[in-house]
C-alpha cells in the first residue's frame, strides 16, 4: 500500500481477539487482525522514560504496534495534523499505515512494544527527515 492521502481519521486502535481463561488470557493475531502478511517482527524494551523512538515514516511498510507490557504514547502525524494514542493493553494494537510519521515516547518502566511489520528492513523505505516527509506529503 503506497497511499500518501491517508489521514489520521483513518487510524484507530484495533481489538486483538482474546481467549479468556482462569489460567490466563491468550491474544491471537491472525490474518483477520491485520491486513498484510507479517514479514518482520521486532520489539522495543528498556527504553528510558525520557527517550523516544520512531521519528520516521515509511513509504511501503505498515506496522502494527502492541504494548505487550507497560505503556507508551504513539504520536502519529499525517503532515497536516497529529493524533496521540496511548497504548497500555496487550489486547489492543495500533495499525500505522504507510506515509504516516510516528514517534513513540513516555515509556513506562518495563514497557515492551511489539512491532509486526509488513516488510523486511530497507533503509530506502524510511523517511527520516520531518521536513522531507511534509514536502513529500504535499503539506
Amino acid at each position: 500500500m503506497n497511499n500518501k492521502t491517508i489521514t489520521l481519521d483513518d487510524i484507530n486502535l484495533i481489538e486483538i481477539p482474546t481467549i479468556t481463561d482462569v489460567r490466563g488470557n491468550l491474544a491471537i493475531i491472525e490474518k483477520e487482525t491485520i491486513p498484510y502478511k507479517i514479514k518482520r517482527v521486532y520489539y522495543l524494551f528498556d527504553v528510558p522514560s525520557n527517550s523516544y523512538r520512531g521519528g520516521h515514516a515509511h513509504k511501503e511498510q505498515s506496522a502494527f504496534l502492541v504494548a505487550l507490557s507497560g505503556s507508551f504514547n504513539v504520536i502519529l502525524d499525517d503532515g497536516f495534523s497529529k493524533k496521540n494514542f496511548f497504548l497500555n493493553n496487550p489486547n489492543k494494537g495500533l495499525l500505522v499505515p504507510t506515509w504516516i510519521w510516528r514517534e513513540l515516547e513516555d515509556f513506562s518502566s518495563g514497557a515492551v512494544c511489539l512491532v509486526l511489520s509488513s516488510g523486511e528492513f530497507s533503509e530506502d523505505d524510511y523517511i527520516r527527515e520531518y521536513n522531507e516527509f511534509k514536502t513529500l506529503k504535499g503539506a
